[in-house]
């Protein structure tokens, strides 16, 4: 067998395994391959034969990465990233006005977008691409120069940068707080609650709440909503009581579409923050886009 100079399996296997890796399944990397998921199986388990260790451990419901597998798919995102960032500066010649920015739906939709024309009026020039996804594994695309997320501040392989944290609290339609204006914190557990089903855990649900405010429940009850800001039209609809993360409601309830209920309010758990890949060069926009973040946040702490 002729011996490959890097010493490292084929491109096409590598490359299947960080698609695999990333998806946490084998049918996913075959559906953006465009490949069957056996002819994905027969790959990675050809690399796991040449290199001599498993990289999955095979679940029912998917596939879960081993500590050798975490570590190749670590390098090998990074490795991408950086081919694809020479690649795509020589395809446009110049990347320095452009800048990809990651973060969820919830935060573009209700905090992000809304200043941007600040962002606009101030560097016309700079192209801002936005990749919206409820999925934080979407934020290790190479396009993504810098991501803003919510948690606790610490990623593998970003720098981290804490933009604001957070204050929650329940939050309905003005018609729902009128009837049940002699309500407690004691007493939502009772009320029709409004529940969000995050893919990223680190965002508090109902129930998180009600046992961190120490007030007793059971399985919490209620509708359940993908996504967040949809839960708040069916809570400004008087369909019941939503978790309110102050940064993101704050504008809804100085028009009066929603109000706090009760006086429950709580810090959130996490904070917001800006971060980008250790191992990348950040381009003069994405530079640009980062020092306006800065002051915007700056501005939002203040209230």
């Amino acid at each position: 067998m002729v011996r490959r100079y890097y010493d490292l399996p084929s491109l096409t296997a590598l490359a299947v395994f960080e698609a695999s890796a990333r998806h946490l399944s084998f049918k996913l990397a075959a559906s953006e391959l465009n490949v069957t998921p056996g002819a994905v199986s027969r790959q990675i388990k050809a690399i796991e034969e040449e290199i001599g260790v498993p990289l999955f451990v095979r679940l029912g419901s998917g596939v879960m990465l081993t500590s050798a597998g975490e570590d190749l798919y670590a390098v090998l995102a990074s490795g991408f990233s950086k081919a694809s960032e020479v690649v795509r500066t020589v395809k446009r010649g110049d990347r320095s006005k452009n800048v990809t920015v990651a973060c969820s739906d919830a935060f573009a939709s209700m905090w992000l977008i809304p200043r941007m024309p600040g962002f606009w009026t101030r560097y016309p020039e700079i192209a801002v691409d936005h990749l919206i996804s409820d999925n934080s594994r979407d934020y290790r695309r190479s396009e993504v120069d810098l991501r803003i997320r919510y948690g606790f501040g610490s990623w593998s392989d970003e720098t981290t940068e804490m933009l604001f944290d957070d204050v929650i609290y329940p939050v309905a339609g003005p018609g729902f707080a009128q009837v049940h204006r002699d309500a407690t914190a004691e007493s939502l557990s009772e009320l029709p609650l409004l529940h969000v089903n995050w893919v990223d855990p680190e965002w508090a649900d109902w129930d998180e709440v009600l046992r961190r405010a120490g007030i007793p429940h059971g399985a919490p009850r209620g509708r359940r909503f993908g996504k967040f800001f949809v839960t708040l039209q069916a809570a400004q609809a008087d369909q019941g009581v939503a978790v309110g993360w102050h940064r993101l409601v704050r504008t809804l309830i100085e028009e009066g579409k929603l109000v706090r209920i009760t006086d429950l309010e709580l810090p959130a758990p996490g904070a917001y923050y800006l971060t980008w890949n250790d191992n990348r060069i950040l381009s003069p926009a994405a530079e640009l886009f980062r020092a306006w973040l800065r002051e915007v946040s700056a501005e939002e702490r203040g209230n």
